[in-house]
């Protein structure tokens, strides 16, 4: 009898707990860790936490709009906020469900010194502040909500986003270098190869890998972090279509120059102005006909496109990570 009321008692304790949840909180606050409460259902309403999304979407904005106020010479964090959620992401695999944005496990090395990832510790650390603001919010919900906040607020599509990765307190689950894509293996057959090879891993079609390609409409790259120089497109800070359209119709051609020096980084191609810029990976996929069709198709229509991307996007932002039951409260049994 006792067992059994006491049963009906944390039952009875654990539905108020979701029901306040769901009913008292504002649309803004997502509810976290509800269903962790069976490990310890006594600490049912000392253990919920709230995460206020709107007011760390504002902050995400504060910190990317001062730092480019700072910055003064046309860059942004933009672009690379998108990289840092994409890089925490993009190590999944989905044979055994490792990697992937789970943990925030680029905080450690090994994956915050891995070549891939060099230049994203600016990203981090702008972030930090926001973390200290918002302990409630995990590192891994955080950087991957930062790369949504700078797609919508960079002009490009709402992204569907929902919280509930968890932090790890190490980088010793983290997968082996060498998940994430290269820009060149060396011949065109190769870095094509290369490419199916990372994003099917993942899960990815050959539609949703073009279309996750077109986020290089933002941001450059930087001698200094991957050798390579330059933006794609000449508005580094605005998400559109404008990567496939130049992809399409300029006319691109080996950089051979750089400031009147000889060009001695890597392989990279250069448009008629020598301003902008392509990567051996961006190029492949004008070379082959199977992608070249969907660089037309999102060439020819931004709408498509955003709708490609932001479905793709928030699947990679997803991968692998085990979500919470979010049920309201009386559908859960």
């Amino acid at each position: 009898h006792t067992h059994n009321n006491r049963n009906f008692k944390l039952l009875t304790m654990f539905n108020a707990a979701r029901l306040s949840a769901t009913k008292m909180v504002a649309p803004a606050i997502v509810t976290t860790g509800a269903i962790a409460l069976y490990a310890a259902p006594t600490e049912v309403l000392a253990k919920e936490q709230t995460v206020d999304v709107v007011k760390v979407r504002d902050s995400i904005k504060e910190v990317i709009e001062t730092d480019m106020d700072k910055r003064d010479d046309g860059t942004s964090l933009y672009g690379t906020m998108i990289r840092l959620a994409w890089h925490c992401a993009g190590t999944y695999a989905k044979n055994d469900n490792s990697g992937g944005s789970n943990g925030g496990r680029m905080r450690f090395d090994p994956e915050a010194s891995w070549g891939a990832n060099a230049g994203l510790k600016s990203a981090r650390d702008a972030l930090e502040p926001i973390k200290q603001k918002f302990p409630e919010i995990s590192y891994a919900d955080l950087y991957t909500l930062a790369g949504a906040v700078a797609v919508e607020e960079a002009g490009g599509p709402t992204i569907p986003f929902r919280l509930g990765r968890v932090d790890f307190d190490s980088g010793e689950t983290s997968p082996p270098d060498g998940r994430l894509p290269d820009a060149d293996k060396g011949s065109g057959k190769k870095t094509i190869e290369h490419i199916r090879d990372i994003f099917y891993r993942m899960g990815f079609n050959d539609k949703e890998i073009v279309a996750l390609c077109g986020a290089h409409a933002m941001g450059r790259c930087h001698t200094d972090a991957s050798g390579y120089w330059g933006p794609w497109t000449f508005a580094e800070n605005t998400f559109s279509n404008e990567y496939f359209r130049l992809l399409i119709e300029e006319r691109w051609s080996p950089k051979t120059t750089h400031n009147g020096k000889p060009w001695t980084g890597p392989d990279q191609f250069e448009d008629s102005t020598g301003k902008l810029m392509m990567l051996p990976s961006d190029m492949v996929l004008i070379l082959d006909p199977v992608f070249k069709q969907h660089v037309e198709a999102f060439a020819k229509d931004e709408d498509l496109f955003f709708k490609e991307f932001a479905s793709a996007f928030s699947k990679l932002l997803e991968l692998g990570v085990p979500f919470a039951n979010t049920k309201p409260w009386y559908k859960i049994w």
